[in-house]
């Protein structure tokens, strides 16, 4: 029996026995998933039809060790679409994979039927499904990964943003707290933001406030000259505020050129200078 006859024959075996396989399978994976609702079962044998239907079409192609073969596209598009959805839904990795591999049992039980005339048969049949499931699961695997990375890639992002507030503190004067280590991501995130509140709102004075920033060594002060330089390209000016004498001592050891940048020890010192420089006074009124 060639690879094609045996490939016929076992999609012939698993669609007059379609529905029978589908009905062990989702009841073994119902068993085995923890998120077990009314919603999730029903999408599970929605799953398992789809799944189990491009399979039976698929095999028919005879490429049952190449998985990469075209007549596979609908299955690995399926299987692909299932992961992605359960790295979304907080499922694990091996929940994802045992999607494919819980299709063993039921799956084999059929093929032992169905070649018990033919123990070489079943012996060939057996090993080349359970290779090619195993190949799934694993398929299934990688695509939950890039799904999660990307998930954390953009909560990240989500992250950064929310970290890097931009605050409108007068009429053109803008306020950028930042609280932690600054690095090139993180940087990018300060750059887009602060230019973006410049043009939105035509500040004048930007203010970066680095009280909560532990330590600034070279990377950190480039990363502040380089956002300066960025602002000023946008026609606003940027004041320093929140150097305390261990970061100052640093930054003179560093040798580090602020000679043109306006510093303060302060957020509060900073603001005055800038309302000085747009022009308004505060004037403190006493109470009768």
């Amino acid at each position: 029996m060639t690879t094609q006859d045996y490939a016929n024959r076992i999609s012939q075996l698993i669609q007059d026995h379609e529905a029978e396989i589908g009905a062990e399978w989702a009841e073994q994976l119902s068993a085995l998933t923890v998120r077990s609702n009314v919603v999730a079962k029903d999408q599970l044998r929605k799953h398992c039809q789809q799944f189990l239907a491009a399979f039976a079409q698929a095999t028919r192609g005879g490429e049952l060790q190449n998985m990469e073969h075209r007549s596979w596209d609908e299955v690995r598009d399926i299987l692909s679409e299932i992961s992605a959805s359960r790295a979304r839904n907080g499922s694990t990795p091996s929940e994802t994979a045992t999607f494919v591999f819980s299709l063993k049992q039921p799956l084999f039980t059929h093929l032992n039927e169905g070649f018990a005339n033919d123990p070489a048969g079943l012996a060939n049949a057996t090993w080349t499904i359970g290779s090619l499931l195993d190949k799934m699961g694993l398929y299934t695997i990688e695509v939950f990964q890039r799904a999660r990375d990307q998930i954390i890639v953009r909560q990240q992002q989500e992250l950064l943003e929310l970290s890097t507030p931009v605050v409108k503190l007068w009429d053109g004067i803008l306020a950028l707290p930042l609280i932690g280590t600054l690095d090139s991501a993180r940087t990018q995130v300060v750059m887009e933001n602060i230019l973006q509140k410049i043009v939105d709102t035509g500040a004048a004075i930007a203010i970066i406030d680095i009280t909560g920033v532990p330590t600034v060594d070279t990377l950190v002060a480039q990363h502040l000259m380089k956002t300066i330089a960025a602002a000023r390209l946008m026609g606003a000016d940027c004041i320093i505020s929140g150097i305390r004498p261990q970061i100052a001592q640093t930054i003179v050891h560093l040798g580090v050129n602020l000679e043109d940048v306006v510093t303060k020890a302060t957020l509060a010192d900073a603001f005055l200078v800038a309302l000085e420089r747009t022009g308004t006074s505060v004037v403190k009124r006493s109470h009768a």
